[in-house]
């Protein structure tokens, strides 16, 4: 329905407890596109199916999210990390037959990437962000008005199981509520893609949307706490995007924030959306990847 003409998968991952699942279409280089929370692979549809004219695309749900495996938390969260999603990732990757690739990724999708380019610099070529900024920033730069804005930050980190226990039976309000009204720079969906959004917001993911919280405050802080320390930077060409409506624009730098994190930011800019570009916005994301990815 989304991705029409490509192939959908499920893939087996290096962690026997998690598959992955996705699409591929296209040709021409590889590029991943990697979704952010709450979504799946279906937020990049418009601009994924643009890129593959040119490019082979893949398109996947991060662990605990979509279709993709939503295996348990582990007690100290370390199978919900972006180090443990980004491996995820490679897997998938290395499955296809690809072994060098670009990616693009947005929110958790970002995140994901970021470690995937600091741990796998011999595959990953180029990095693009969308509406992030790196998490060792956000969580030594907090603001109480950037707080109250992405409580749900802190709130899905509390300790398993209470936050699954407040959302558990309300999914249907949560997604919703969620992805058009809580925080800023929301909304620009289709009828379709928050159905599509819905149908999987179950209480296993629920689950898995905490776990990488809990991860990202806990042993993702501390690996890019550590990494930022030692001066270790991503060193691929790097693409920067945020939206002129969003958290990113409203509460941080992220002029003066990225540079700090990656050697060769080649493109950066602000795109005129919220927090969900390539729902919002899909021409201009379009148009930015295909000048970067294509150069």
């Amino acid at each position: 329905m989304f991705y029409p003409g490509f192939r959908t998968f499920d893939i087996q991952t290096s962690d026997p407890q998690c598959k992955i699942h996705g699409v591929v279409g296209g040709s021409g280089p590889p590029v991943l596109l990697i979704h952010g929370n709450p979504l799946t692979h279906v937020h990049w549809h418009i601009v994924g199916l643009r890129l593959a004219e040119r490019f082979t695309v893949v398109a996947t749900d991060l662990r605990g999210y979509g279709d993709s495996g939503k295996p348990r938390g582990l007690p100290d969260h370390s199978n919900y990390t972006f180090r443990r999603m980004a491996q995820d990732q490679v897997d998938v990757m290395a499955d296809l037959g690809f072994k060098e690739f670009m990616v693009a990724g947005h929110d958790r999708g970002a995140r994901t990437a970021f470690r995937m380019a600091l741990d796998h610099p011999d595959k990953v070529q180029k990095f693009a962000s969308f509406d992030i900024l790196p998490t060792h920033h956000v969580l030594t730069n907090i603001s109480r008005e950037w707080a109250l804005k992405s409580f749900h930050w802190f709130f899905m980190a509390q300790p398993y199981d209470i936050p699954e226990k407040l959302i558990e039976g309300k999914e249907d309000y949560y997604i919703v509520q969620k992805l058009t009204k809580m925080g800023i720079g929301k909304g620009g969906f289709s009828k379709e893609t928050l159905a599509e959004y819905a149908r999987v917001c179950t209480p296993e993911n629920i689950h898995g949307v905490c776990e990488d919280y809990r991860a990202a405050a806990t042993l993702d802080f501390e690996m890019d706490k550590a990494d930022f320390e030692a001066g270790r930077k991503i060193k691929c060409p790097a693409a920067i995007f945020w939206g002129d409506q969003s958290h990113t624009e409203k509460f941080f730098d992220p002029l003066k924030a990225w540079p700090q994190y990656c050697e060769n930011v080649v493109r950066i800019r602000p795109l005129p959306c919220g927090h969900y570009p390539a729902e919002q916005v899909p021409d201009e994301v379009t148009q930015e990847l295909l000048a970067f990815f294509g150069s």
